[in-house]
Order: C-alpha cells, then sequence, then structure tokens
C-alpha cells in the first residue's frame, strides 16, 4: 500500500515533555494552555498535565509535604513520558518545588529516550502575590494557609533550566514564543 491517510498527515508525531516549573500564579498554566493552542494548530498533539487537575483526578488524597509533593510530581512525571514516547508534546505546568523531584523525572525521560526541556517560569514570589490566581497568598497573609512554596515552603530554583522565562518582562504571547523557539531549535516543532 502507497502513500498515507490525510488524518496521518496532518499530525505531527515526534512527543516531547516541556515541563513549566514556577512558584503559584508565576504563569505556568496560562502559557501552557496558550503554545498548547499553538502547536494543535500545527498539527501536533498536544496534552496539558494540570496540576491541579491532576491531583484532583489521580493524585487525590496526598498532601502538600515534600514526600508527597514528590510522589505527586513522580507520578505526573510517569504520564508525561508516556505520553512523550507516543508522540504527544506533554505540557506539564507543575510546581514541581524540589530539585531532586525533577531531575528525577528527567532521568526517567532520558532513560526512555523521550525529550524533555525544563522551563523556569521565573517569576518573582511579588508579582505571584499580586497577580494571587487562586487566592493562596491572600489564604497564607490572612494565617490560613501553611506551606505555601516560595513563602514558608521552600521552591528550589532550577540551576540549568532549557529556558528561563521572567514572565514580568513579556506578554504571554511572548513566553510562548520563547518556548516554541526552545522546541524549534531542537527540532520538536
Amino acid at each position: 500500500m502507497t502513500g498515507t491517510s490525510t488524518n496521518q498527515e496532518s499530525h505531527v508525531t515526534t512527543g516531547a515533555t516541556v515541563w513549566l516549573t514556577g512558584l503559584p500564579s508565576a504563569g505556568k498554566t496560562t502559557i501552557a494552555y496558550e503554545l498548547a493552542g499553538r502547536l494543535r494548530a500545527e498539527g501536533h498533539r498536544v496534552e496539558v498535565l494540570d496540576g491541579d487537575e491532576i491531583r484532583e483526578f489521580i493524585s487525590a488524597g496526598l498532601g502538600f509535604d515534600r514526600a508527597d509533593r514528590h510522589t505527586n510530581v513522580q507520578r505526573i512525571g510517569f504520564l508525561a513520558d508516556l505520553l512523550a514516547r507516543n508522540g504527544v508534546k506533554a505540557l506539564v505546568p507543575v510546581i514541581a518545588p524540589y530539585a531532586d523531584s525533577r531531575e528525577a523525572v528527567r532521568k526517567r525521560h532520558r532513560a526512555s529516550g523521550a525529550p524533555y526541556l525544563e522551563v523556569h517560569v521565573a517569576t518573582p514570589v511579588d508579582v505571584c502575590s499580586v497577580r494571587d490566581v487562586k487566592g493562596l497568598y491572600a489564604k497564607q497573609a490572612a494565617g490560613e494557609l501553611t506551606g505555601l512554596t516560595g513563602v514558608d515552603d521552600p521552591y528550589e530554583e532550577p540551576v540549568t533550566p532549557d529556558l528561563r522565562i521572567e514572565s514580568q518582562h513579556q506578554t504571554v504571547q511572548e513566553s510562548v514564543a520563547a518556548v516554541y523557539t526552545l522546541l524549534s531549535e531542537r527540532g520538536l516543532a
């Protein structure tokens, strides 16, 4: 049989994981969904593994201590790797506050051969607290919440991410363009 179906021609099947790490309200999820739209428009198969959705459906019952956060990140890393190995761009806007957890995910991808890119959305805590998308910083300031990453719980910034975005200095579209350029430079877009 010669030729390919129209359906196969319309999809780009090179998978990869793009992990967007950063503080709460840094802009990770906004960038991921905007990038997903751009990639889908070009025929890429894309899934956004939103940290809040994962906690609700796959990691329900886990708390926010170091061990549970590590378990949550490993579960998400497993899903991302599975998708990436099967031709999907997995966009992962998840805080993942600990460097060893993120490194374990990178090693999983390295072992499977799936491309993995770490993007640090390096928005300062003072900017994130003003954005306060979910009201977490306000709750923490009012004493209603403890363990807020970057405030009273640690966030270990990536030392050598594949890309660092300072979202407070650019538009969402500029941030998306920077991630897209990284994907293009790596032959993934």
